[in-house]
């Protein structure tokens, strides 16, 4: 028996999710399924780095599974992928060591978040369509979220969590022409975390509630704050760094 470990690409639109549901299809649940068919109909379970929400995409999820196999991990990733929906890719495999774990041996996790300034229908799928923001507020704004934060005001409320902090290693947006793009990376993630910052950002640069308003409920959190959350469409895990 040996533990693989796999980076895994998924369009996101008609999925529920990375995590295993009673309806729906998921991508956990796809994997496992096509592991089943390489392992005489046997459940194979895969623990993944984080659990994307529905409708969030990734091009660098992580996570990892046990299985019996004389299959290289190259030829493994070719069985996978003849398996499995094609909106799911497995781009990578390779063995690891039995300590490994895809969510607890992870030290950062990167995302972008996607916009667009214009009416392009083919990028709704994809990107949030937002009308032109203030953007050096949304620069200013991403700059004040660096470093260590209780990130509780900005994310859904989770008892089981013992805190809320997060360490920031990068955050800024980029602008090319109509597509503006947010990229964080910090060593852990909320739910829901990166789309209630970006939604709130949005609702600052465009005029609906003050940097003042935004600080306070970073440097005071809680829950009861009044947030802006941005839509799924937009979001895709990029990394996961061991």
């Amino acid at each position: 028996m040996s533990r693989y470990k796999i980076t895994v690409q998924y369009d996101g639109r008609d999925l529920q999710g990375w995590q295993l549901q009673k309806t729906g299809r998921t991508v956990q649940g796809e994997l496992e399924r096509a592991l089943a068919v390489l392992n005489r109909g046997n459940r194979v379970a895969v623990s993944g780095a984080g659990r994307t929400d529905s409708g969030v995409h990734a091009l660098g999820q992580a996570a990892h599974f046990d299985l019996e196999t004389r299959l290289s991990a190259n030829k493994l990733v070719k069985a996978i992928n003849g398996n499995i929906s094609p909106d799911i890719r497995v781009v990578e495999c390779q063995t690891v060591a039995d300590d490994f774990h895809a969510r607890f041996s992870a030290t950062a996790r990167s995302y972008r978040y996607q916009c667009r300034i214009d009416n392009d229908i083919l990028a709704r799928h994809y990107y949030w369509q937002i009308a032109p923001p203030d953007f050096d507020l949304l620069q200013q704004l991403a700059g004040d979220i660096m470093g260590r934060h209780d990130f509780s005001s900005y994310s859904k409320h989770n008892p089981a969590l013992d805190n809320y902090y997060c360490d920031i290693h990068q955050s800024l947006w980029k602008k090319d022409d109509s597509v503006l793009i947010y990229y964080i990376t910090a060593n852990r993630f909320l739910h829901h975390m990166v789309r209630y910052l970006v939604g709130t950002m949005e609702a600052v640069a465009g005029g609906r509630i003050t940097r003042t308003d935004f600080l306070k409920q970073l440097n005071q959190p809680g829950p009861g704050k009044k947030l802006f959350r941005a839509p799924s469409q937009g979001l895709i895990l990029t990394r996961v760094k061991y």
